[in-house]
């Protein structure tokens, strides 16, 4: 089993009568990142700083980088990193002197500040800024910006909650890669997001939370297992013939008559796509569109979370 960086266990967190954390239970492996899903209020960004000890929690045990969150706050905050939802940043200054700006408040010193952000800068793609105050970044660029802020002291686990709000595709798309990155370099990453999308793209282990539980674990193909698997759709041209596409597809087929689509749960994706293809020319039907199709992470989280205020 991998080395855990992260381990929660039955915490409990209350704020008056609303309970946010009910007995919460998470493992995180060492190196790689997991993906914390749920609604809103489900108890994620209370988790996050339950465990960069920025709240304390009223029950259970937690650790990071195994120094215990309540017991040894200091220990636990040397090793970590912390990029909120809002940006941390001066808009007046320039990147350099931003990075510049956390390294001494560190206690790195001017020399050594001044070094760890020229690397952070040319790690994040940013090198080439220059003096251009933060405010003229794009969305992206301040993303990244905030993301190598909070690696100025080469943090074990990196803590992001919600990093690519408000980010349009290709600012998501510029903090994915470096997530890939610090991963790869052997950081651990603890990630909520709201984006279905980006746990599928960035999570080696996606946890559902819901009202302060977690409510399901495991990979994101295991996850999608549990909405019933691969499914077989078939959009027809006509819509009188759904009834007869429904009868070549395997048991449990459901004809949705306003796509003119039929959708069946299948086991073996090839076989049954090659027998649905043939019995199509046999019986001269047309189709616009034949697709065999996983479950999306949007379905497992929906279905988890049905009755959820989102």
């Amino acid at each position: 089993m991998a080395e855990t960086a992260i381990v929660v266990e039955a915490v409990h967190k209350s704020f008056g009568a609303k309970r946010a954390l009910d007995g919460l239970d998470l493992r995180v492996a060492r190196g790689t990142v997991h993906a914390v899903l749920g609604p809103n209020g489900a108890g994620k960004t209370t988790l996050v700083r339950v465990l960069a000890t920025l709240l304390r929690h009223d029950g259970g045990r937690a650790t990071v980088a195994g120094h215990d969150v309540r017991a040894d706050a200091d220990g636990v905050r040397r090793r970590i990193g912390l990029l909120g939802q809002h940006a941390a940043l001066d808009e007046e200054l320039g990147g350099r002197q931003n990075l510049e700006m956390f390294g001494r408040l560190h206690h790195l010193g001017a020399r050594g500040a001044g070094a760890r952000a020229d690397e952070l800068l040319e790690r994040f793609g940013l090198a080439d800024t220059g003096p251009k105050p933060v405010k003229r970044y794009s969305g992206g660029m301040r993303r990244r910006l905030d993301l190598a802020a909070s690696l100025i002291t080469e943090p074990e686990v990196l803590f992001l909650d919600e990093p690519t709000t408000g980010l349009d595709p290709r600012g998501r798309a510029e903090v994915w890669s470096s997530v890939r990155s610090l991963v790869g370099g052997g950081t651990t990453v603890l990630l909520t997001t709201q984006y279905l999308e980006e746990a599928d793209q960035l999570a080696h282990r996606v946890s559902v939370v819901d009202q302060g539980r977690v409510i399901a674990d495991g990979t994101a193909d295991e996850l999608k297992a549990l909405t019933g698997g691969d499914r077989l759709d078939v959009v027809v041209r006509r819509p009188d013939q759904l009834a007869s596409v429904a009868r070549m597809l395997p048991g449990g087929a459901v004809a949705d008559p306003d796509r003119r689509l039929v959708s069946a749960p299948v086991t073996d994706r090839m076989a049954a796509l090659t027998g649905v293809v043939r019995a199509l020319e046999e019986s001269g039907i047309e189709a616009e569109d034949i697709a065999v199709r996983r479950p999306t992470l949007d379905e497992v989280f929906l279905r988890l979370t049905e009755g959820a205020a989102v």
